[in-house]
Formats: C-alpha cells, structure tokens, sequence
C-alpha cells in the first residue's frame, strides 16, 4: 500500500470523513490494541517509555521532555496528537517526523495484521484510527531501536490506546474542562480518566492542579503505589521575567539547591509550568542512572520546539497561531494577550469545533479583541461559521463572518496595521490547515 492509500484508509476508519467506509471501526476498551500489540509482540515494551496525560500543556511537555533525552545523546521515540499539517508529525524518530514511506510500511504491517486477526475472529471490530496510529508508532520505535520513547495520551487516559503502556515515569499535567462529554462533567470524573494511566508502583509527576482533581489524583497514585512528585513544589522559581515575548525563570530545586535557567523559545507563561513538568522528570530519570547532564536539561527545554502554540509567523504586524480549544487553554492565551500584546490592537481569527465550549471560550478572549473574525475550519466536526457567529458574537465589540479560513487570514492582514497583532485560535484543525497555507503563501511570493 502506497502513502496516498494508507492516509485514505486511515482517515476512513474515524470520524474524519463524513462518510466511514464498511471498514468503520468501533472501540471496545483497550481490546484492539491489546490483541494488536500481542501480535506484534509487545513493542511497547521493547525500550523504557514516558507516558504523559492532562488537559492542556501534555504535548508541549512531551516536547520539552524528549528534547532533553535527545540532547543527552538518548535516540528518542515521540508519539503525539493530533497532528496539524501531516499525520506523519505523529511519530517521530529522534526528532525528525518518519518518511511517506515509512510511513505506508508500517500501516501494511499493521494492515495486514488486523485483516488476519478479524478473519480469526480475534478483533471484534477493525481497530479505529488512533488505534492504528498507536500500534504503528509502538512498532515503529522497536524497529528504529529507540532508547526512549515519549508518549502523549490521545483522549483523557484510562481508555486511550496508548495506556497499554508500563512506564518508567508518568506525566499528569494540569487537568481542566474538555471532552466532557466523553470524559464527565465534573473536574473530579475528568481528574479520574487522567488518572487511569497510573500503573503500580511507577512514579508520577504532577502539575499543579485544582484542588478536587488534585484529591483524585493522589487517592489513585496512593492506591496503586505510586510515588508522587509534585513538579511545581519541587522547584522553587527565585525570579520570572519576560524576553521577547517568551518566559524565563531562575530556578532552584528544592531537595539538592540545584539552580537553573528555564530559557524555553516557546511563547506564554505557562511553558515555564509545562518546561518544570519535563525537568522533573529528567531530574527522577538522572537519580535513577540515565546520563542526563544538567546542561542537556537547560539546553533540551531552550531547544524544543511545539509548533501552532503561540507560534509567531511574522511581524508588522504580527501574526500568531495558538490551538487554544477549550477553556483552560483561552485563559493561557488571554494572559498573553493581556500581558505581552497590551496596548496592542487585536484581530482575533476563530473557528472551533461544535463539541467545544465556545460560549466560555468567546467570554474569555472575545473582549480583548478590536474585532473577531469567524470561520470555520475543514473539518465535519466544525462548528458552522453562522451557527458560532450566532451564539458567541455577543462577547464581541465588532465582529466578520469570513467562512474560509484563508480568506479570513488575509481579510485580517489586509485590514490591519503594522502596529497591530492577529490572533488565529479556536481549533487545532484551523491552527493545521492555516500553517499550511502560510508555508504555501510563503512560497508563491518567493517566486
């Protein structure tokens, strides 16, 4: 099976296409990837691994982690999602995302795999796209010999397929509202799903959390055996200060005095959080032998990089990606708007997703912005551009309707001055498709 085709019967297995093929695939816990992974022969089991859940802040923590490992010459694994522009983005071999052709061997492995255990009545149902993805990233990093594999849970934890995973470390970075449909409706039911990646005896680092999931969180690790470092209390922060528009801090660690510099090059406050996530837990990986210098750590959080997070395409005026799609994540981004754009003019290009609480996140970014320009991104699982208009342009001072997001970028770079900024948010699905088409606009105006 070619690229092209692997991609197609992917997409055709999830709620990415309007219209699954017979092959649609159901979830039945974590049965398929189990079934799978035996088959395969426990590839995820092959090297020591890291698996990181929570709200917001996972992948770039995930980031911040694997670049540090890299640095310190480890040859990494880095499985994420979602992806912005190409599904490869999701597995990454020491830091380079795999070729197309990789790419399309490994799913006719797996391919193959799944037609011979739903013909031997083994699977139940064809597994979905995510599960698919998961086994292929699993096999893949046990084929290219990885020394360490870093893992980013897809959808809450408990039942996400990457948690057939026996970690050596577990990362739970800060838990907030999303997905409640599927994941509850209280931050204590949500707290719970994260926590159902905590295996006996493996340790924990923990984020600051809000009181009700902290209390979950800690019941679960105390269950289970879990150590637990609370990355936040294990550091203090002597000074904070802000550098061309990113956050540093002067750091010491609290248990041995070690002071550092948290430099990352990644926009917003809040990396510092995420940054002191990974450094935890390098900090537990050099105590229990890993040769992992305190250089490697300071280098491997000012090297990472997270692309579509408050991602800087230009300037005069400036223009910013962030895939703030809920809540919690508006915030982070009004606290950048608020302190490092202020005094600016804002246009704010927003498009989300219809499961997404687009009224709160309206309420908290909206009123920061000179204008609102609504869109909606190519995804069935969009929002229509009139429909958001409709309930959320009442938090807006002055507002557009612009339905193609290209269009919608240009109309606000048309529109603004030098001086200003334009904001895109909302979706990670308009985050992709709009870094798309700024490398394309790029390269038209080159030649």
């Amino acid at each position: 099976m070619n690229y092209q085709a692997a991609v197609r019967y992917l997409l055709s297995l999830g709620r990415e296409l309007a219209a699954p093929t017979q092959a649609a695939a159901a979830k039945f816990d974590l049965e398929n990837i189990t079934i799978l992974a035996e088959r395969l022969g426990r590839p995820d089991r092959a090297y020591p691994s890291a698996h990181i859940a929570g709200t917001n802040g996972k992948g770039s923590t995930a980031a911040f982690l694997e670049s540090i490992l890299r640095r310190s010459g480890f040859r990494t694994g880095l499985n994420t999602s979602p992806h912005l522009e190409k599904i490869n983005e999701r597995i990454r071999v020491n830091g380079e995302e795999i070729g197309d052709q990789a790419f399309a061997e490994a799913f006719t492995r797996i391919q193959a795999l799944n037609e011979e255990l739903l013909a031997a009545g083994k699977l139940r149902a064809h597994p979905t796209y995510f599960e698919c993805v998961t086994a292929m990233a699993f096999e893949c990093f046990a084929r290219e010999r990885v020394d360490f594999g870093v893992f980013e849970v897809g959808l809450g934890g408990r039942l996400d397929a990457t948690n057939i995973l026996i970690p050596f470390v577990s990362v739970i970075t800060r838990v907030d509202f999303d997905h409640e449909s599927f994941l509850g409706h209280s931050l204590a039911e949500i707290a719970m799903e994260k926590a159902g990646i905590l295996k006996p005896g493996v340790p924990l680092i923990l984020a600051e959390q809000r009181p009700e999931a902290l209390e979950v969180i800690r019941a679960r690790a105390t269950e289970l055996g879990c150590p637990v470092i609370e990355a936040r209390a294990a550091f203090r922060i002597e000074k904070e200060w802000t550098e061309n528009l990113c956050s540093r801090a002067s750091v010491t660690e609290n248990a041995s005095g070690w002071s550092f510099e948290l430099s990352p090059q990644l926009p917003g406050k809040f990396q510092i959080q995420n940054s002191l996530n990974a450094v935890a837990a390098a900090r537990y990986l050099q105590n229990r032998g890993y040769r992992i210098s305190d250089h490697a750590i300071t280098q491997g959080i000012a090297e990472a990089v997270w692309p579509g997070r408050l991602e800087k395409l230009q300037s005069d005026p400036d223009v910013y990606l962030d895939g703030a799609h809920n809540p919690s994540a508006a915030r982070e981004l009004a606290a950048f708007l608020e302190q490092d754009l202020a005094g600016r003019k804002i246009w704010l290009v927003f498009g989300a997703l219809r499961d997404k609480a687009v009224d709160e996140m309206a309420g908290v970014l909206f009123p920061l912005a000179a204008e609102v320009i609504f869109t909606q991104p190519r995804t069935t699982r969009a929002i229509s551009v009139n429909r958001l208009a409709e309930i959320t342009s009442h938090n807006a001072a002055h507002f557009t309707v612009v339905p193609e997001p290209e269009a919608a970028l240009e109309q606000a770079l048309h529109r603004a001055a030098p001086q200003d900024a334009i904001v895109v948010a909302g979706s990670l699905y308009l985050i992709g498709q709009l870094r798309h088409y700024w490398k394309n606009r790029a390269q038209v105006a080159a030649h």
